[in-house]
């Protein structure tokens, strides 16, 4: 027998004749891939991955999928001789950390405080990270696009993004330390519902904002005034269905569709976002509450902010590009007009209120709504990915997959 037809019938014994308490053992053997096993442990690690990320679906199927695929992709780039330098894994670690506005460092230990080690998040972007360039170094040179192919890539896109508005509820739950775990287990399990009575009931009793007394009601809102990520999570859900737990400072954050709407006009993407948010000591304690009352009442433009006796160094304000919009500031602004303010998220373990207001968005004149190069890059990566999702398949069909 040869040493791989022997170790792929280890992998079979492992699985299907091993005893019942090893094969419920956490670092046990699941699902074997060509010889190489997924445990328990990595499944539980990449659902809790996928769960941080608001990764939408059957997040176990999701899990098992990718962890199997990731095995095939690991075994081609080990027989092509490929592998992603240290430095490589560094730069890879603190770019995704980027998208949250942190540090790799300070990305790291945000994951190990929510139950995921450094371990899962190494071998999740190693892999990825690693396929991704290879992908790019093999096919690259095969992808050409034609100007037509362009503008029809826009044209699609201007009408898919006609106007498009929907109308949510929310629901925010305070996490204070100590309570982050079941905050976040009642958010998934009112993340199940589908009846918008149950959940605006639910935002009725444990929402922490000021939507709560509308049953957590919001107006229709275009759905570019959300970050690109959860416009395409929106956009997915039917009537009724609610998102993934959304983490937010301090809180975790549910929306639910009621409907949307296409209008005749294409609704712009900002460029940038101006907005303030002013930090009001004692959380969500009567005195907090009616500190932000008064603001709310005394201004109407952010400038007013500083003529109201706050300290400088309680008032932030900033003007960015949406993408950089950390999620919890984004949700609070998606929802208003320029003068508009909202407040009840709270941070420093429930103890500072936070107030937010948007000031101003900025938007690109309509001959430069149309960005080229974005849409010839996407088609790249579209034709990339189409390279890539076939040599998986092949990989597939020809190994052997148990437990899966």
């Amino acid at each position: 027998m040869s040493s791989g037809s022997m170790l792929r019938a280890v992998g079979l014994a492992i699985l299907l004749g091993a005893p019942a308490a090893a094969q419920d053992g956490l670092f046990s053997p699941v699902i074997v891939v060509n010889d190489r096993a997924v445990t328990g442990y990595e499944i539980a690690q990449r659902i809790r991955l996928l769960e941080i990320f608001n990764t939408p679906g059957n997040l176990d199927e999701v899990a098992r999928t990718q962890l199997v695929e990731e095995r095939l992709k690991q075994q081609e780039l080990e027989r092509r001789g490929v592998a992603l330098a240290p430095e490589g894994l560094q730069r890879a670690i603190d770019d995704f950390a980027a998208r949250t506005n942190l540090s790799g460092d300070a990305f790291v230990a945000q994951l190990e405080s929510q139950g995921v080690s450094y371990e899962t998040l190494r071998d999740y972007l190693e892999i990825n990270v690693t396929w991704r360039d290879y992908i790019r170094s093999r096919f690259g040179s095969q992808v050409e696009l034609s100007e037509a192919e362009i503008d029809q890539a826009l044209a699609q896109q201007e009408t898919q993004s006609q106007g498009i508005e929907v109308l949510l509820n929310e629901i925010v739950i305070p996490a204070p330390p100590g309570q982050e775990g079941e905050a976040d287990a009642l958010a998934r399990r009112l993340s199940q519902t589908t009846s918008t009575a149950e959940f605006e009931a639910a935002a009725r009793e444990v929402s922490a904002v000021r939507s709560r007394e509308q049953g957590g009601r919001l107006d229709w809102t275009p759905i570019t005034n959300y970050p690109e990520p959860l416009q395409d999570l929106l956009l997915s859900l039917d009537p009724g269905e609610v998102t993934p737990p959304l983490q937010v400072t301090g809180a975790v954050a549910l929306l639910q569709l009621r409907d949307l709407r296409q209008g005749a006009v294409p609704a712009a993407e900002p460029e940038l976002v101006d907005y303030a948010v002013v930090r009001i000591a004692g959380g969500l304690t009567e005195p907090a509450l009616a500190e932000a009352s008064r603001i709310a009442a005394a201004v109407d433009t952010c400038a007013g902010l500083f003529e109201q006796g706050i300290p400088d160094a309680n008032i932030e304000r900033a003007t960015v590009a949406p993408a950089a919009l950390p999620q919890d500031v984004a949700l609070d602004l998606a929802r208003l007009d320029p003068g508009e303010i909202t407040w009840g998220r709270t941070e420093n373990g429930g103890q500072t209120l936070l107030l937010t207001m948007l000031c101003a968005r900025t938007y690109p004149l309509p001959e430069g709504a149309a960005d080229r190069e974005a849409v010839a890059n996407t088609l790249r990566g579209d034709r990339l990915q189409g390279y890539a999702d076939a040599i998986v398949a092949d990989l597939r069909a020809s190994a052997t997959i148990v437990g899966e």
